[in-house]
């Protein structure tokens, strides 16, 4: 049985295997499925965010019975539809209506996955194994995200759209096998109502972690499913000459991601959660302002602004798990977690989505004044998380959370 950092390890391989399906859909739409049935910007947005409006509708129920049964039982079903939505995706979609009806299913079994797989662990470490096991399973997050737009493009280019789904769809096999080898923890029984919300929305401490994390949701999730067509208009403009490809440059900005993630997570350790938190999305706003403006810029420059960009925006991400995770009430945590997790993937799928209506509202996606829009956008939907935190310690004792 797997149990301390063998366990931690094992959970974050199993979590990069259930993540490789994950972007297959945003990291083909531009060069694959748009031009198949003929997609506007905001209905790609629209079916790319399928996943994360699925995650969300299934989240609350499902990481919130974790604080009733054990969280590795519905990590086992999660991932089961998961990998069984991915791999018929090719055999059912054939528009946007089944296209976002099958992304949603594979989303609503990653609901079952992602959340109750973090419980599962934390379910199964001491108290001060929390915070860095907690930031290494989310920040390897990006890791599988990394191998799922590359191994998704490259499969599609050379073998079809069709086998990037069958490929990725085998991913999740590898958190099935940890979850198999993680021994049974029963969960300690609770008295009162099963979905205790009401602990969940009375902790403003906790709440605030949520809110600024579902900014960073908002963010995250739009610049991954536009980075690619992004990075296609840039070819495009400059006749090919670019200095990466578009695979090159979204598994180089996801690959960041778990660093940025880690560090963030311990300078906020250092320096205080509210206080680099706070500067660390004022900067990722700052960053995606000026790429919109430079959208025409030389590629070389909006290469560098990407990265930069790439190391911003995941840095909140650990910090902002991990706090809500030590302000949650402790016969709460599961549905601590339901909140959390609904409020992100909500605004994730809000993200994808409302980016494609901005592009669209500004002259689509071939118009350099619509990424500005688009980016515009993004700017200011993350500086809502300084806020949020703000907000969140008005009558609080002064600390270093």
């Amino acid at each position: 049985m797997l149990h301390g950092r063998s366990l931690v390890v094992a959970m974050c391989l199993g979590q990069v295997g259930n993540l490789v399906p994950h972007m297959v859909v945003q990291a083909i739409m531009a060069q694959h499925l748009m031009p198949l049935w003929g997609l506007s910007a905001g209905q790609a947005g629209f079916m790319a965010s399928a996943y994360a409006f699925g995650y969300m509708l299934a989240v609350p129920m499902l990481a919130t019975l974790t604080d009733r049964i054990d969280a590795r039982r519905i990590l086992i079903a999660g991932t089961l539809v998961s990998m069984a939505a991915t791999l018929a995706f090719p055999l059912v979609a054939h528009d946007l209506f089944t296209a976002s009806l099958m992304w949603g299913l594979a989303g609503l079994g990653f609901a079952g996955a992602y959340m109750p797989g973090l419980k599962a662990l934390t379910d199964r470490l001491g108290a001060g194994d929390v915070s860095r096991s907690v930031t290494l399973y989310t920040s390897s997050f990006s890791m599988g995200v990394a191998l799922s737009f590359l191994v998704a493009q490259v499969v599609a280019d050379r073998l079809g759209w069709q086998a990037a789904f069958y490929i990725t769809g085998l991913g999740p096999a590898v958190m099935l096998a940890v979850a198999v080898l993680m021994r049974p923890v029963p969960p300690t029984p609770r008295t009162g109502p099963a979905f205790n919300f009401k602990a969940v929305f009375g902790n403003r401490p906790a709440l605030g972690y949520i809110l600024g994390y579902g900014a960073h949701c908002f963010e995250l999730y739009a610049v991954r499913t536009w980075l690619v067509a992004f990075w296609a208009f840039v070819t495009a403009s400059n006749d090919g000459a670019v200095p990466v490809g578009a695979i090159t440059i979204s598994v180089l900005f996801s690959l960041l991601s778990m660093p940025a993630s880690i560090l963030g997570n311990e300078a906020a350790i250092r320096f205080g959660r509210h206080r680099a938190i706070g500067l660390v999305q004022a900067a990722s706003g700052a960053i995606g302002l000026a790429i919109g403006f430079a959208a025409g810029a030389p590629p070389w420059l909006l290469l560098i602004l990407i990265l930069l960009h790439a190391v911003t925006i995941p840095a909140d991400s650990g910090a902002l798990t991990s706090g809500m995770a030590a302000a949650a009430t402790p016969h709460a945590k599961g549905a601590t977690m339901a909140v959390h997790s609904t409020i992100g993937f909500g605004l994730s799928a809000l993200g994808g989505w409302s980016f494609g209506l901005a592009l669209d509202a500004a002259g689509g996606p071939a118009n350099p004044s619509a990424w500005l829009a688009g980016f515009s956008l993004l700017g200011a939907a993350i500086l809502l998380g300084p806020i949020a935190l703000w907000w969140s310690r008005r009558g609080q004792v002064p600390n270093r959370s």
